[in-house]
Order: structure tokens, then C-alpha cells, then sequence
């Protein structure tokens, strides 16, 4: 399938400022579509359904998956996380940009339906720049947030499947980073054939979508 806009896919262990990111980058960026995942885990404080995530039941989430309304699906830190499938092919259809965050697991099924995925991973500059994010945020308890460390370093060893890694340490220069490769997305040969049909056509130059 071939498609006029971009679709970004961001991935990075919890604390690691993914979202901050995504965020500032939406506010600048109103012609990217966030894909808002479900899961099963209660809202955190502030967060509110719709926003931050599609907040479900586990049997929710298993109809949704046992009937193919997931793009991808995966389990992390014992709770259940998920892209649903009909807002992501319905902006992809329509030629418009869409961001996803997701996690590595979630990333490998992604990428075999959409091959020309603009895939980015964020790292922490250290480890105990990492914990010392998460207990800041005062979200998670002593227990969980020694999970997620534990989880961070198996989260990063995936870092390499990803075209792009930004280390988020002077958060502006991140964000700085993050633009530059939107920007260069947009220079891609089939979102330029599409943008430009009429210029390519004069120029002699014709795209086929594969």
C-alpha cells in the first residue's frame, strides 16, 4: 500500500520522555494525527478516556483483538496496550500523517503491514537519569517503577531495529531532532509524486505505486 501522507511510529522505555515529545511536536505539527491506543490499565491521575488512551476491559480489549480491530497488540508490565485499526487506515486512506506510540513488540507487527513506516526510538541519557524521571512523575509506586527499570534495559536492547534514535537529554534539542525528521519525511519520493503529480508530469518523471 502506498500513501500521500506519512505514518511515524515512536517507541522509547517509560520515563524516557516520549510523550512530552509527541506532545510539543503536535502542537507545532496540527497536520499529524495522533492514533490514541486503548489498554487495560487504569487511568493515572489527569488522564482522562479518549485522550491519553482508550482506557477498556481486559474482555474489551479481547474482542477487539479476537476480532481483528487491533493493528497490533501487545502486553507490557501485565497490562494490555493496542492500536485500533480503523483510525489508522482511515487517515492512511485519506493521504493524511499519522503518529503512533507504541512499543517495541507492538512496532515489529506494525512494520510488516506498513514497510515504509518512519520509525523512531527515544533513549534517556543513563539509567539513573531514567529512575530518577520516573519518581519525579510521583505516578507509580516504589514496586512498579523498579518493574520498569528492569523492563528499560530490555526495551532498549531493540533500539537498533528502529531508523531513527534520539537521546532525550536537553529536551529542546530532542524536539529539535524529532522536527527534522518530520520535515525530512516530507521530502520522501512518494509523498513529493503525490504533492507534486502535476511537476513530476512535466518534468517527465512518473511514479507507480508498488
Amino acid at each position: 500500500m502506498k500513501y500521500p501522507g506519512n505514518v511515524f511510529m515512536i517507541s522509547a522505555p517509560s520515563g524516557a520522555g516520549k510523550s512530552s515529545l509527541v506532545n510539543a511536536l503536535l502542537k507545532k505539527h496540527t497536520d499529524i494525527h495522533l492514533s490514541i491506543s486503548c489498554t487495560t490499565r487504569p487511568a493515572r491521575p489527569g488522564e482522562i478516556n479518549g485522550r491519553e488512551y482508550h482506557f477498556v476491559s481486559v474482555d474489551e480489549f479481547s474482542q477487539w483483538r479476537d476480532e481483528n480491530n487491533l493493528l497490533e497488540w501487545a502486553e507490557v508490565h501485565g497490562n494490555y496496550y493496542g492500536t485500533p485499526r480503523s483510525f489508522v487506515e482511515e487517515k492512511i486512506k485519506n493521504g493524511e500523517n499519522i503518529l503512533l506510540e507504541i512499543d517495541w513488540q507492538g512496532a515489529r507487527q506494525v512494520r510488516k503491514q506498513f514497510p515504509d513506516i518512519i520509525d523512531i526510538f527515544i533513549l534517556p541519557p543513563s539509567v539513573d537519569e531514567l529512575e530518577k524521571r520516573l519518581r519525579n512523575r510521583g505516578q507509580d509506586s516504589d514496586s512498579v517503577i523498579s518493574r520498569r527499570l528492569l523492563a528499560a534495559s530490555s526495551e532498549i536492547a531493540h533500539a537498533d531495529e528502529f531508523e531513527y534514535v534520539i537521546i532525550n537529554d536537553c529536551f529542546d534539542t530532542a524536539l529539535a531532532q524529532l522536527e527534522q525528521i518530520v520535515a525530512t519525511a516530507g521530502l520522501r519520493y512518494p509523498s513529493q509524486a503525490v504533492k507534486n503529480h502535476k511537476l513530476f508530469a512535466e518534468l517527465g518523471i512518473s511514479y507507480i505505486s508498488k
